[in-house]
């Protein structure tokens, strides 16, 4: 097609309003134009879908667009068609399966007639049968791929159905192939293409680098705590929150509505009609926070969201990159904070167990760079392009949070040396824990059984935590000087990179450790705060031990059964001077906040006032009861009467375990009766005598003082159920 030189861009005006196109898309819309194979690499935010949409609309006959989800293929035909001066819907159709007959009729007629211009087509839908003869009747001016890297098995979003499309477009009827990706390495574009069988595209790459982005990872604890502080730092800003499993985006979102943070979950087990809904609130800007796993976002036309937050890290550097590059496409700014834990990467590694070998060997390879760029001291700017296999010039980029706040290095070549000796002794048939305690010199029974406490290894790195071996084993495995068998039971073994550097030690710098090995267990979602040996007060942490003791002596029931002292000394980091602010300290549920906390709030009050005391910034998060939790599970079946040992075998726990869950419930301050099954199980004098101890005796709520004063005629599961009934009757 011959184009005058400013034939585009009065398209451009027309069509979509622009005086001027944005980076390559000029050239590669001419390039499609021309009739030939185009491959487009384009970050998010790059106008991508206009690199279709204009050549489409100019070329004769009616361009088929594979797009993976459903759910956006009807905002792209709305968007098209807003475009259009004459109303005309025909000039844009989306076919899935969601489709009616007499919608199917809409499309089949548009498409025969040769006035539509765009069909939106998933490729599930491309392969069937009755669809192939519909089309192989219509002139296609081209196809265009989008989110082209689901082809490859590489890619972040590898689909099956995708690897088809050659032979389908053959059977149709060949014409020229754009395919579109915001993210791929060159391994990546290297596979779309020898797929598509156009590997003579001309190939269009823009670059990677999103100046305006802001790129940090935080250690994953109190995580749902700083999310929660960060959007209300922020308030009225739109924002995109990443989970990996659909439970989790349930249980956040609530966590959010609870905080009065406007909030809705969006996943692929949720029907598409509640799928719709809770993406239009986002676009409309009825909610300001949506939270997703993966399957929210492709192709997502929202140019003001400020903030991407992944709860959990994503499986590849691919998934994430694009997934914050849905964050400033504006240009304006972008923040993308992710929450990093190895436990997190432990449980991925989990869910490839079973998987076949060559697709775990990917997986494996992917979540590596991943912990390499999570873990890393280096500008994160610098090693995302790197990954892509684009340069960034500067050593610093100054927006992420290693070039403001660098982590300090250590010089680890003889701890490599040390780590890789060990594994090199035990042979590659070890997991990091073992590892880890024949280094440290921990001796353990696995340790003993294998007679690793007699090798020279044993304790050699006694002087240092368990917590620094991890760190530099997992360095290792990030330098490939060791690798993990995930599917044999993730055992370590030494690579050739690894007896090279054995046989030529060299200087090595290693970024000093996060909190990475930790994660908060928040899964029922009490939010507190954890007590800061900085703000502390020993003034008021007496004067409060005073007062529960006069208030114990009053009731006539131990301090312990109504306080303990972690919800004292949280209550003299926290200063809380309302119920609801005391509900938050560790241990303190509604009923013992309103019950027992009015005389508590008044004394913190007047401190802090006599004392000009200035309370702690940090963000008071109110937590929520997930209906589906555990804790509620148990408390319904108690009151049902439900016997403990049958409620513990329902849930997958031993007896100590649900011991722990409900004593958990009690200290919170919910009264629960346990009697019927008290009744059962323990002799009546039994009961009468623990309880006697815990009521006359006892200076704490210690089991194990209990089992020594009452001698081994008791055991602690004994001990412990009745001191659950004692907490229960005097507390609560």
């Amino acid at each position: 097609m011959v184009l005058s030189d400013d034939f585009l861009y009065r398209q451009l005006k027309t069509y979509f309003g622009f005086n001027a196109f944005k980076g390559q898309q000029e050239a590669v819309i001419r390039s499609v134009l021309a009739g030939r194979d185009s491959f487009v690499l384009m970050p998010t935010g790059g106008g991508k879908s206009l690199c279709y949409q204009l050549p489409a609309l100019i070329m004769e006959g009616t361009a088929v667009i594979v797009s993976p989800l459903i759910a956006l293929m009807k905002n792209q035909v709305d968007a098209i068609r807003g475009f259009m001066v004459d109303n005309n819907n025909n000039i844009a159709h989306f076919l899935n399966s969601s489709l009616n007959r007499q919608q199917l009729s809409d499309v089949r007629e548009g498409l025969l007639s040769g006035v539509t211009k765009l069909l939106y087509v998933a490729p599930e839908s491309l392969t069937k049968e009755e669809n192939i003869h519909l089309l192989k009747q219509v002139k296609i001016s081209f196809y265009a791929i989008d989110e082209a890297h689901c082809i490859s098995e590489w890619g972040h979003d590898f689909r099956p159905e995708y690897r088809r499309l050659r032979a389908i477009v053959n059977v149709i009827g060949t014409a020229p192939i754009i395919a579109l990706t915001a993210t791929a390495t060159a391994k990546v574009q290297n596979d779309i293409q020898k797929n598509l069988g156009m590997s003579k595209a001309q190939v269009f790459k823009a670059s990677f680098n999103r100046t305006n982005l802001y790129y940090e990872i935080r250690p994953k604890t109190n995580a749902v705590r700083e999310i929660i502080k960060y959007v209300k730092n922020n308030p009225g800003k739109s924002g995109i929150i990443y989970c990996l499993s659909r439970k989790k985006v349930e249980e956040l979102a609530d966590m959010l509505r609870v905080n009065d943070i406007k909030a809705l979950p969006y996943h692929a087990g949720m029907d598409a009609v509640t799928r719709a809904k809770n993406q239009d609130a986002f676009l409309m800007e009825d909610v300001d926070v949506i939270v997703a796993t993966i399957a929210f976002g492709m192709g997502i036309d929202k140019p003001d969201v400020r903030f991407v937050i992944h709860y959990d890290i994503p499986k590849s550097l691919e998934g994430y990159y694009q997934e914050t590059g849905r964050a400033g496409r504006d240009g304006g700014e972008g923040r993308c904070i992710a929450f990093y834990s190895y436990k997190n990467i432990q449980k991925l590694e989990k869910f490839m167990q079973g998987k076949p070998l060559a697709e775990q060997e990917i997986g494996k390879q992917l979540l590596l760079e991943t912990i390499a760029y999570a873990e890393t001291g280096s500008c994160r700017r610098k090693v995302l392009l790197n990954y892509f296999g684009e340069e960034y010039p500067e050593e610093h980029c100054g927006n992420c949070d290693n070039c403001l706040h660098p982590k300090p290095l250590f010089e680890a070549q003889d701890c490599l040396v040390l780590a890789l000796k060990t594994v090199t002794v035990l042979l590659g048939k070890f997991k990091f824990e073992h590892i880890v305690n024949v280094i440290t010199g921990t001796s353990t029974s696995l340790v003993k059984s294998y007679h690793h406490h007699a090798l020279r290894e044993f304790g050699a790195g006694a002087e240092k935590p368990a917590r620094f071996w991890q760190t530099v084993l997992r360095q290792a495995l990030i330098l490939h000087l060791l690798e993990k068998e995930i599917e044999n039971y993730g055992l370590i073994k030494i690579t050739e990179a690894g007896l090279a550097f054995l046989r030529a030690p060299y200087p090595i710098l290693l970024p000093e450790d996060h909190e990475y090995l930790a994660e908060d267990d928040d899964d029922d979602f009490f939010i507190g705060q954890s007590k800061s040996a900085n703000s502390f007060d020993e003034e008021l942490f007496i004067i409060l031990k005073a007062q529960l003791h006069d208030l114990a002596h009053r009731l006539g029931t131990p301090p312990y059964a109504i306080f303990q002292d972690p919800s004292i000394e949280d209550m003299c980091v926290q200063f809380p001077i309302t119920i609801d602010e005391l509900k938050n300290c560790h241990g303190v549920g509604e009923g013992k906040a309103k019950k027992f906390g009015p005389e508590f709030i008044a004394i913190i009050k007047k401190y802090v006032e006599d004392k000009e005391i200035v309370r702690p910034q940090e963000m008071i998060v109110k937590s929520i009861i997930n209906k589906s939790s555990l804790k509620v599970h148990i408390i319904q079946n108690i009151d049902r009467k439900v016997m403990l040992d049958d409620l513990a075998l329902s849930k997958g726990l031993d007896m100590m375990q649900l011991l722990d869950e409900i004593e958990a419930i009690v200290s919170a301050g919910t009264k629960i009766s346990i009697d019927y099954f008290i009744d059962q199980a323990i002799d009546e004098d039994k009961v009468d005598e623990i309880y006697e101890y815990f009521y006359h005796e006892a200076e704490s709520d210690s089991v194990s003082d209990a089992m020594q004063a009452l001698g081994n005629n008791y055991s602690e599961e004994e001990i412990r159920l009745v001191r659950l009934k004692f907490m229960s009757d005097m507390a609560n």
